[in-house]
């Protein structure tokens, strides 16, 4: 009996020093909980288009978990989820060269920097509005406009419940959420 009581506390003790440990080095625990790969991609294609690098790491981890392959139901691929008919517009309006759906798919460098001239362009169609770009990004810019100008939504965070697509009103918050995580865990992450 005394041997099954000393186990236990060397075990709560053990445990507690655990949590103890993971909550003094907290910053390692939130960088392997809130993971940033192709960190050195996104500097790159931040700097080139002048988007914020945090919001194109929280796009990534919204769209695929930095998991280069994916492709959604509707046909989006890649790590940002970029629709192909997308990507052959943004090849068509600037001088990158022709791709094909496979490098769209599996070629990360690529896909971030079709999707960070994207947001871009958003961005720069949205008056720099990142809520309403982010909307956009899921939704197209056909939708937003509607919503906008129909009053359906005013383009604010604190009313996204207001966004009539379930999908985007997630999609939303949930980039909103990433971004302020990636903020506060990579400050320096451009």
């Amino acid at each position: 009996m005394k041997k099954k009581r000393m186990r236990r506390r060397l075990l709560l003790l053990i445990i507690i020093g655990i949590v103890t440990v993971l909550f003094i080095q907290s910053t390692w625990l939130s960088e392997r909980l809130y993971p940033v790969k192709y960190q050195e991609i996104i500097a790159e294609k931040s700097n080139k288009y002048e988007v914020d690098p945090h919001l194109i790491a929280a796009v990534i981890r919204v769209e695929s978990n930095f998991t280069t392959g994916r492709e959604s139901p509707k046909g989006a691929i890649g790590l940002m989820q970029l629709m192909p008919t997308t990507a052959e517009w943004i090849v068509e309006r600037t001088e990158m060269r022709a791709i094909s759906s496979e490098e769209l798919k599996f070629n990360p460098e690529l896909n971030i920097e079709l999707g960070t001239w994207y947001l871009k362009h958003l961005m720069e169609q949205f008056e720099g509005d990142m809520i309403i770009s982010i909307a956009a990004y899921n939704a197209g810019p056909g939708n937003v406009n509607k919503w906008l100008s129909e009053k359906t939504w005013d383009g604010q965070y604190d009313t996204a419940d207001q966004i009539p697509f379930g999908e985007t009103r997630n999609y939303v918050h949930k980039v909103i959420y990433y971004y302020n995580k990636y903020k506060e865990i990579y400050p320096t992450l451009s």
